[in-house]
């Protein structure tokens, strides 16, 4: 599953446990209603459009009728996720079963694409002709802020270091941990992993356990919704009034200033900004595809302009030049080379870049330009043993190899589907002997597992023996066995359970 899918799913999946009640309230600001179509499987926004304009209910058996034969397990996706949301509401009736939008909702979209009552939930915009606020500033800023807490996970040393709100998050979410030796804060196992994923599943990962921890201290979880699927509604270069805010949301700006989704010029402004990170938020958008892959170029993709006079943004999904009758082929920084003989080449000067390399490449020189290292056996187990698997290694390869790479991997499989057309063989990017070494040097290490718990023996019998290890057994906190010479091996979580049976069984055979 793609990192776009996850997060949709995961976002979702938040949404689907709230209570039916906070839901309702979410629905009536149309923003939230924007940004949850947006999150919607692609059968799932088309049923909605098919519904919100028509007043009369419809037939579940109609929108099946409406899926080819191969789409039925989508069919089922899409209508279990507006279930799940409460979107469809079932109409009573004889006959076949008949279907509603949410009323709430239905209205509330509807006012989202037509400009009618939005009461505000898209901001209020305020022109400034005074302003020297640009484009290249919140650019500037949102990359500072969230390089320096991908920095800071790193190990990097930093003169400025994340504020207070952040650290107590990346505690919250797990992604860091107190340190014993240096009295410190560390990056756990499921730091490693955030680190490798697209920039905008880290700013939802953060913002999930935002939510769950503004439930602890008791903030309305619909208003802070609200703000966030706000922030990703707003216009990228706009200034905002404060004034439509609840005292809940002019709460939250602090801690968006922190994440470096919105901006304000101090913080006492009425005014703020909301950067490129925040209007990406429910955005289909592939432009940012890593953090690791230098920021700074890529939040500065979308300006990048003049190809022969013509003004010309090339994403990932347009590099090859079809759209815009162009063949450009875009090097993104962080682009990597990886041969045969497990030497890899990275195109950045990035100092982020080089420290995520750094997880699992043994990086051997650096120039204005380009890094230079090796995939080993130690740095790859030193990554597993930190929380990354091998497909997490492999997939971050491929996601920024180099074009020509890519290309050359495109042209070996026409060729074999030229004398096979049956060929089912995938495209590879990476050489396989590569690939197919990372993984056994996964193997390596999972062909030991440890468990925490107690060693059972010098038992005077068989018979205590095979009572106590029976027991353990049957309570499921065995793990390991030996009759022969009469050991068992239990969890630490069931030791005090098969000590307190043995407490009680022995003492009953000793009492005369």
């Amino acid at each position: 599953m793609s990192n776009d899918s996850l997060l949709k799913s995961s976002v979702n999946q938040y949404l689907e446990e709230l209570p039916q009640v906070i839901q309702s309230r979410l629905y009536e600001s149309p923003a939230t209603c924007l940004a949850i179509y947006r999150l919607l499987p692609q059968l799932a926004k088309f049923f909605i459009m098919s519904m919100v304009f028509n007043e009369s209910e419809i037939s579940l058996r109609d929108l099946d009728r409406w899926v080819k034969s191969g789409g039925k397990t989508q069919f089922q996706e899409a209508i279990k996720s507006m279930k799940s949301l409460h979107l469809l509401i079932p109409v009573r009736g004889n006959g076949p079963m008949m279907i509603n939008l949410n009323k709430t909702f239905k209205e509330s979209f509807k006012n989202a694409l037509t400009g009618g009552k939005v009461n505000n939930s898209f901001g209020i915009v305020i022109e400034q002709a005074n302003d020297i606020v640009t484009t290249e500033i919140l650019d500037t800023y949102s990359a500072d802020k969230w390089e320096t807490i991908l920095h800071f996970m790193v190990g990097t040393s930093l003169s400025n270091i994340p504020s207070e709100n952040v650290l107590n998050l990346l505690k919250h979410s797990r992604l860091m941990e107190e340190s014993n030796s240096n009295r410190g804060v560390k990056i756990t196992n499921e730091g490693f992993q955030f680190l490798l994923q697209d920039v905008n599943s880290q700013i939802w990962a953060l913002l999930l356990q935002y939510l769950k921890m503004t439930e602890t201290i008791q903030m309305d979880p619909v208003e802070v919704l609200n703000f966030i699927f706000m922030l990703g509604a707003l216009e990228f270069g706009k200034s905002y009034s404060i004034d439509g805010l609840s005292g809940t949301q002019k709460i939250m700006l602090k801690d968006m200033r922190d994440y470096g989704l919105v901006f304000q010029k101090n913080s006492n402004a009425n005014v703020f900004y909301p950067t490129r990170l925040a209007t990406m938020l429910t955005s289909d958008s592939k432009a940012i595809r890593s953090a690791s892959g230098a920021m700074d170029s890529v939040l500065k993709q979308n300006k990048e302009d003049s190809v022969n006079g013509t003004s010309a943004a090339i994403t990932d999904e347009d590099s090859s030049g079809d759209q815009i009758g162009l063949k450009t082929q875009v090097i993104h920084d962080g682009a990597l080379i990886v041969e045969t003989n497990f030497k890899l080449y990275s195109y950045s000067n990035s100092p982020l870049q080089i420290a995520i390399l750094s997880l699992f490449v043994h990086l051997k020189s650096r120039f204005s330009n380009m890094v230079t290292g090796q995939l080993t056996r130690e740095s790859i187990r030193r990554a597993l043993t930190n929380g990354i698997t091998a497909d997490q290694i492999i997939a971050y390869l491929e996601t920024h190899a180099h074009p020509q790479m890519r290309r050359l991997a495109e042209e070996r499989l026409e060729k074999k589907l030229e004398l096979d057309a049956n060929c089912k063989d995938p495209l590879l990017i990476l050489p396989p002997t590569v690939v197919d070494q990372i993984k056994l040097w996964q193997l390596e290490l999972d062909r030991i597992i440890s468990y925490d718990g107690s060693l059972y023996s010098d038992f005077e019998s068989h018979q205590e023996y095979h009572l106590l290890s029976s027991y353990a057994q049957d309570i499921g906190v065995l793990i390991w066995k030996d009759d022969k010479k009469k050991k068992f091996f239990v969890s630490k979580e069931g030791n005090s359970q098969v000590l307190d049976y043995a407490k009680r069984k022995l003492k009953k055979k000793q009492t005369p």
